[in-house]
């Protein structure tokens, strides 16, 4: 794949963001997050005229759009504490060493480096938290890479006035012309992928639209990598025993997990696997009332939805639970109410291929198992990886010393090889912005299940490592200098240390 020549506009874009890569990559960490800093004031400042055109634009509710920003200025100022405590970088040095096991042993000194311009695709439900200025954008920038996002076309009001006011923060802060920058329309999306001078790509959205990138940045001259969110059903096991102890409380969470943002969220449980003939059903109708209609992100979307609720309620053997449903309106807008079905396992397994795939909208299956089923292995039968996986337990088997224990922990470790986080007694949707964090997981959850996009291992997919051999003090980075003028952590190993490996397993 050669890479075509750019618009007019698109090459200035590129060419600003390839000019500002050095002059960024050197700031100190510590200015960088002021800038970080500064772009969350600004964001929580503009709220109220943001969150207006949020909710004209998507459909979401104010209350959802108005934590959705405080989301994003945190996660800014996560990143923004996290440059200043430096333990990101991994600086390691290796002293000289003239009696080193092996022979003599060089002056060897080891950190990261921002990889250069990097392009992040934006995501349509969540319009604040992984835009124009989300996680994935926070943690480019907070790298020290000259940031290009292709705006969502669901938000593209919203997109441009996000823009205007993290560009004009970046700008009072002092950060180089040509770190932030905005285009639209995913044919210009792809060209600045493909251009040579972009080093890495980021993008949350669907499993099609992710796969035709990360083959795009696999296949170019000099493959750079791509770090895509794409598709999770989140499984969610049962157990008798928690059923038993708290039905009621199961079913309200189950159906706010669902339902919330008319799940239009990765992280919402798309199956539950329950046992056969639990009253698990009747507590989810129970709590059910009556379930108000939200509007769905876009037109597309709502269809999308559709044609994925009708292919599973009309698959053999599934019978509704909560019926739900979908109106559209004269503007082509989909209004959902959510949907519940159960299935046996029997009937799942013989239509699998109906039933498996995610359903990005307000529905979720529950899989009805008999006693005795080996549920560690059903999670290989019928998925290959998901971004969380969820295990409900009662108070005693909480404890680890029940009968089933030993099964219950089969369960856990074959969950833990599927997905990138593993909850008890909770529910998938609401996903912390902290430090340890993990939102990834093996294909197609992600790209790339080494990385999360949230939590401030994030930064690290912008960054690559690079070695100094016998450099001297004067050209190193100050972050492996011996005066280590930032005071960033350093794993240091000294000479003569080299003549004791081993000996700490033999403690």
């Amino acid at each position: 794949m050669t890479a075509e020549a750019l618009s007019p506009e698109l090459e200035t874009i590129v060419a600003n963001a390839t000019a500002a890569a050095p002059a960024f990559a050197a700031t100190s960490p510590k200015t960088r997050a002021q800038a970080l800093v500064a772009v969350a004031d600004a964001l929580e400042n503009a709220k109220a005229s943001l969150v207006e055109i949020a909710m004209r634009e998507t459909g979401l509710t104010e209350a959802r759009l108005n934590g959705e920003v405080t989301r994003t200025a945190v996660q800014l100022r996560l990143f923004a504490d996290t440059l200043v405590d430096g333990s990101y970088l991994d600086a390691r040095i290796d002293y000289a060493d003239p009696e080193f096991a092996l022979g003599v042993r060089p002056d060897i000194r080891r950190t990261h480096i921002p990889v250069g311009p990097v392009i992040n695709f934006s995501a349509s439900n969540f319009p604040f938290a992984f835009s124009v200025m989300g996680g994935d954008s926070a943690a480019i920038l907070a790298a020290g890479c000259p940031l290009i996002v292709k705006a969502h076309s669901g938000h593209p009001d919203l997109s441009d006035a996000t823009a205007e006011v993290a560009s004009a923060a970046l700008t009072a802060a002092g950060m180089p012309a040509g770190t932030f920058q905005l285009i639209h329309g995913r044919e210009a999306g792809v060209a600045v992928l493909k251009d040579p001078r972009v080093k890495a790509g980021a993008f949350t959205g669907s499993i099609g639209v992710g796969r035709l990138l990360a083959d795009i940045a696999a296949s170019r001259p000099a493959p750079i990598p791509f770090y895509g969110e794409l598709g999770s059903v989140n499984p969610v096991f049962i157990t008798a025993d928690a059923i038993a102890e708290r039905a009621a409380d199961i079913a309200s969470g189950y159906l706010v997990s669902v339902s919330g943002s008319a799940g239009q969220l990765c992280t919402k449980p798309g199956f539950a696997f329950i046992p056969t003939d639990s009253e698990l059903p009747a507590a989810i109708q129970a709590a059910a009332g009556e379930l108000p209609e939200h509007r769905l992100l876009d037109p597309r979307i709502a269809r999308s939805f559709e044609e994925r609720r009708q292919a599973i309620v009309s698959a053999p053997g599934v019978r509704p639970v909560i019926e739900g449903g979908i109106r559209f309106d004269e503007a082509g807008h989909g209004w959902a109410t959510p949907t519940i079905v159960a299935v046996s396992l029997e009937d799942f397994r013989a239509s699998k291929e109906a039933l498996v795939e995610e359903a990005f909208g307000p529905l979720s299956i529950l899989v009805e198992t008999p006693a005795g089923t080996d549920l560690a292995a059903l999670i290989p039968e019928f998925y290959e990886g998901n971004l969380t996986g969820t295990l409900h337990l009662s108070t005693i088997e909480g404890t680890g010393e029940t009968a089933n224990a030993a099964e219950l922990r089969t369960l856990v470790d074959a969950i833990s090889q599927q997905v990138g986080r593993v909850l008890f007694n909770g529910w998938s949707t609401g996903v912390a912005v902290t430090p340890a964090q993990q939102h990834g997981g093996p294909w197609p959850a992600t790209t790339n299940d080494t990385s999360t996009s949230v939590g401030s291992s994030a930064i690290k997919r912008f960054l690559r490592p690079v070695a100094y051999q016998n450099a001297p003090a004067a050209f190193l980075p100050e972050t492996l200098r011996d005066a280590n003028p930032l005071g960033v952590p350093q794993a240091i190993a000294p000479a003569g240390e080299s003549k004791t490996w081993g000996s700490a397993a033999q403690g």
